[in-house]
């Protein structure tokens, strides 16, 4: 029987069920709408003098997304961010106090299938990043394409998302008087295939990359784990070998974009939809690992980062999983 939502509900939550309907339509279909609009107007309207103005700004300003990007705190401080956070709701937690005059590398995990509190705390200031981590700002990265999408790449920019490119990456972590923060999620699009609830799944033995730039830059390591995370949608069983997940497998590599069957409740009734359930995410933050400098890390060097890395994240996920997570949860970390 379907399960339909009050009439009468305080008008907060009816807020909140917006501002997290407009995340996941800007995830999901934000990119494609903005393409598809501005060939459309270029092509077959009397507005292309406009569209053709931006494209070659486009072409111009193509490098912007990996020198920094242009955020607005305009934007981040929207209330509309407040009401998504408070949705589920999300929380910031630290666990020590960071150096302002430093910079750092935050590995987040898991992915989930929308990174909803890898947004949350650290695109917007809905969870009160600036009241938590007080000097800070802080750059979550994704993937470069979309920062190819007309009109889509400056909403995100703004909300100071900027590529995770080497490049881009570089540019934070080396930026002068300290007080930046690259968010990473290891992970990265193919983790999202593991995000259900139940056990925590992820990707992280074959991710170096990070590893090897805080290495050779001398930047602390700081992992990340966002309890909650994984549980805020169903997802269609794909275990490896069988033929949804293949086809998942294949449009990850050639797409570079993973495509979870994902489902939980709708914006007016609670039995099916794209919204996610409204459950607690927190997202805990660790110590800082010292990476001492090292132009040439050996193989050796990034296994050795990589154990004591994974055992911090463990720890993390020991001490709080009583908490946070139903009892038999187990985190899994292939």
């Amino acid at each position: 029987m379907w399960e339909f939502a009050p009439l009468r509900i305080p008008m907060i939550r009816r807020l909140q069920t917006l501002a997290v309907s407009h995340f996941v339509f800007c995830f999901l279909a934000l990119a494609a709408t903005c393409t598809l609009l501005t060939i459309y107007i270029t092509l077959f309207t009397s507005y292309w003098p406009i569209t053709t103005a931006y494209l070659v700004f486009l072409f111009l300003d193509r490098n912007t997304p990996e020198s920094g990007g242009r955020r607005s705190e305009w934007v981040r401080n929207w209330s509309l961010w407040k009401w998504m956070s408070d949705y589920f709701p999300c929380t910031l937690h630290k666990t020590v106090d960071l150096d302002p005059k430093r910079n750092y590398i935050f590995g987040i995990h898991p992915h989930g299938v929308l990174c909803i509190g890898s947004f949350t705390h650290f695109s917007t200031n809905g969870s009160g990043f600036s009241h938590v981590f007080p000097g800070f700002t802080s750059y979550l990265t994704m993937l470069p394409f979309w920062f190819k999408m007309p009109f889509f790449r400056d909403y995100v920019m703004s909300g100071g998302l900027t590529p995770a490119t080497r490049k881009a990456i570089k540019h934070t972590i080396t930026r002068p008087g300290g007080g930046h923060i690259c968010c990473i999620i290891p992970g990265g699009a193919p983790e999202s295939l593991n995000a259900r609830p139940g056990d925590v799944v992820l990707l992280l033995k074959q991710r170096l990359g990070f590893l090897k730039l805080a290495i050779t830059n001398g930047v602390p390591l700081v992992p990340v784990f966002s309890f909650g995370d994984h549980a805020l949608w169903e997802q269609k069983p794909n275990p490896p070998g069988s033929l949804i997940r293949r086809f998942q497998d294949s449009s990850q590599k050639w797409m570079q974009v993973a495509l979870p069957v994902f489902h939980a409740r709708g914006i007016f009734q609670y039995n099916f939809g794209l919204i996610p359930y409204r459950r607690s995410v927190h997202t805990v933050v660790g110590e800082p690992i010292e990476v001492p400098q090292n132009s040439n890390p050996t193989s050796e060097d990034l296994m050795s980062l990589q154990e004591d890395y994974i055992n911090r994240l463990r720890a993390i996920f020991d001490e709080h999983k009583s908490k946070y997570l139903p009892e038999d949860c187990k985190l899994i970390i292939n």
